[in-house]
């Protein structure tokens, strides 16, 4: 899909821009290629920059509740530095580097309600102008992929994704946000746990995967939070299922909040509670036969446009 606009700043006459992605989604720390598609306009111009923004849905919680918006988490001039004749037309190639602890919007091509998009951006002759906006799609990593089956082939369900603004103490988190992806307990945990977010913090030497429960109160205590963290390589080969188990039976036994081998912390957003499935849409996740509910929301650096919807107002080609 092609968003296309006027360059508002120029004017009519203006030159106009598409990018167009390479089909197909992108991994984590993996190359987004595309193409700019440039059309000069009435006159010539001189094309002084080229700049993708990697730009997402916000969810952010503070003291009045829950606010939304649309964020810029990454930036990147791809070209620049010519003229552009009347009407010339001209095709900028490009390949650039995804963070990353860039979120997945899709499991087994099936999506999770994570809204991501790349925006470019022309400078010219000193004006710059936001001219297109087109959805990006960010598969998950093998390890992350074996991780969540594991979860599912031990009896969990998969229930919604979000984005939350903030840090994970203790860890080696790099973008001012992360993604969390709630499950809801096996039978065998039913009694012990409301759900389980994971939580995985890639970089190029591996993973971080936090693992954060909302447990049940007994009869005589009431609820808390747990927290505990393990580091996995990208190409690990575990047995994935008694690993998992493993994982959230230290969660349930022994976590203390921010409790795990060593390193302590919290999330460094104060004491909250996330919010349900918004979409409650269920979606089957390929081979493992997950059961997924979806649901949007993301943070990142910089709030770029007011909250809204994500593509509107962009003309759609």
């Amino acid at each position: 899909m092609v968003f296309k606009r006027l360059l508002g700043s120029l004017g009519v006459g203006g030159p106009t821009v598409d990018t167009v992605l390479t089909p197909g989604p992108v991994r984590p720390g993996g190359e987004l290629t595309g193409r700019v598609h440039l059309k000069g306009g009435g006159a010539a111009f001189d094309i002084e920059h080229i700049t993708l923004e990697l730009v997402a849905r916000v969810e952010a919680e503070h003291e009045e509740g829950e606010s939304e918006g649309v964020v810029a988490f990454g930036r990147f001039t791809v070209g620049g530095g010519f003229r552009l004749g009347e009407d010339e037309e001209r095709d900028v190639p490009f390949g650039v580097t995804l963070p990353w602890e860039t979120p997945i919007t899709e499991l087994y091509g099936q999506p999770l309600g994570i809204v991501l998009g790349v925006r470019t951006e022309l400078s010219v002759a000193g004006a710059r102008d936001k001219g297109d906006l087109d959805p990006l799609t960010v598969g998950a990593l093998p390890v992350q992929e074996e991780i969540l089956d594991a979860f599912g082939r031990l009896g969990f369900g998969f229930r919604s994704a979000d984005l939350e603004y903030g840090h994970i103490g203790g860890t080696g988190q790099q973008l001012p946000f992360y993604q969390e992806i709630e499950i809801t307990p096996s039978p065998e945990y039913a009694h012990r746990l409301n759900e389980i977010e994971v939580t995985f913090l890639a970089h190029p030497g591996g993973m971080e995967v936090v693992l954060e429960a909302d447990k049940r109160g007994g009869l005589f205590s009431g609820g808390h939070d747990a927290l505990t963290r393990f580091t996995v390589g990208h190409h690990d080969s575990r047995n994935w299922n008694s690993e998992v188990d493993g994982w959230v039976r230290r969660l349930v036994e022994r976590g203390g909040y921010g409790e795990h081998a060593g390193h302590h912390g919290d999330h460094g957003h104060g004491d909250h509670h996330r919010s349900g499935p918004g979409m409650g849409t269920v979606v089957a996740a390929g081979a493992a036969g997950l059961a997924v509910g979806v649901v949007g929301g993301m943070v990142a650096a910089e709030v770029v446009d007011e909250v809204g919807d994500f593509f509107e107002g962009d003309e759609e080609d």
